[in-house]
């Protein structure tokens, strides 16, 4: 294992050296944590975290090391890692690769040896910061702040059409190890927005046949495809720059089709809907977020990984809230009263965290039917 000097410069002014590993570059981004005590590999491979650098908060990262069967996708999208320290070895029977090598691979760099309690208060006490990591042989320190000028940060950016599929595809494979799929001849479009797999995997084993999408496919398109339902998918970025999906989620709400928004999908059906949306000062990054179902008053342990969310004040009277955060009270769902569409905000596929709210996926699968009952 290679490492290098390397340095997380904030917009702040602080900065923290350490030993680098991975791919010896420079990237700007945003500066976030996350506090999940698995699956390293699933979140640094998740589309969502685009121009995003992660601070695990568990000091244990790089002991299960990598197998490819976990990614969430086809590639690490995350701008850079900040971890306490780096596993020398990894040890896992499903291992094929050390962590290391996985970033060098994937031309990311990654941070060790930090003090990540004191990055963790900073972002805590501050909200998420533009940040540049680098190796010092490739930026030096003095030359950060030039660089961190050139970013502006998340808001107003959309990054949804960056990390969505070029091509459409079919999807036909359930969760592992089974990988059953569901006998159900619903056909599900799936609007990329930066789509995780596990989403695909229980779309495909309690929904139908899955056609995922490029995010600015025109929706009069869509529906010549014969589709049963629409998913809008995860995805990195501000929500409100992305007209091309709100306008196209608008005409669907109008045609009726089933939709089912997840995270970014559900920002842009509330948006569709007529709702407002905030960056959020650090966001919710994690897999123990507690959320109460607002019906049932049950409480759900979920993962979450979001740094926008939707304005309680702006939700029309045909939008009732399903679900809130007992964090922070934010919005965690919705539910159209006068068209077939409901979202969630934080990610009911898990991969990684708990999967106390798969029940999602049948939900949207009774939706179609009872919608499909409806026309008959």
């Amino acid at each position: 294992m290679t490492t290098f000097p390397a340095y997380i410069y904030l917009e702040n002014g602080n900065y923290f050296e350490g030993l680098g590993f991975g791919e010896e570059k420079f990237e700007v981004a945003e500066l976030v944590f996350n506090t999940s005590l698995t699956g390293y590999q699933e979140i640094m491979t998740d589309p969502s975290y685009q121009k995003q650098i992660i601070t695990f908060t568990n000091p244990h990262i790089g002991n299960t090391g990598i197998n490819i069967e976990d990614n969430e996708s086809q590639k690490i999208y995350a701008s850079g890692m900040i971890i306490r320290s780096l596993s020398s070895s990894a040890s896992n029977w499903r291992s094929e690769m050390e962590l290391s090598k996985f970033m060098l691979d994937n031309k990311c760099i990654g941070l060790s040896e930090i003090d990540t309690r004191a990055v963790v208060n900073i972002l805590r006490s501050e909200g998420s910061l533009k940040s540049v990591i680098a190796s010092k042989s490739v930026l030096p320190i003095k030359d950060a702040g030039s660089e961190l000028k050139k970013f502006n940060g998340l808001g107003g950016l959309d990054l949804a059409k960056e990390v969505s599929t070029s091509n459409p595809y079919k999807w036909n494979e359930g969760v592992w190890p089974e990988r059953n799929i569901s006998k159900n001849s619903h056909h599900i479009v799936a609007y990329d927005y930066g789509i995780k797999e596990n989403i695909l995997r229980l779309l495909a084993e309690h929904v139908g046949k899955v056609t995922v999408v490029n995010a600015k496919l025109p929706m009069t398109d869509v529906l010549k495809m014969n589709v049963d339902g629409i998913f809008l998918s995860n995805g990195p970025g501000d929500p409100e720059p992305c007209n091309y999906a709100i306008e196209n989620i608008k005409l669907a709400l109008e045609k009726r089709i089933p939709i089912f928004g997840i995270c970014l999908g559900h920002q842009l059906l509330a948006i569709a809907g007529g709702c407002e949306t905030f960056k959020m000062k650090f966001g919710h990054h994690g897999a123990n977020h507690p959320v109460k179902d607002m019906k049932t008053n049950e409480v759900f342990i979920t993962s979450q990984n979001h740094g926008f969310a939707v304005k309680k004040e702006t939700i029309p009277s045909n939008i009732s809230v399903t679900h809130l955060s007992l964090f922070d009270d934010s919005i965690q769902g919705i539910e159209f009263t006068d068209s077939p569409a409901f979202s969630f905000q934080g990610h009911p596929e898990a991969s990684p965290g708990p999967h106390e709210l798969i029940s999602l996926f049948k939900k949207f699968k009774d939706l179609i039917n009872k919608e499909n009952a409806q026309k008959k």
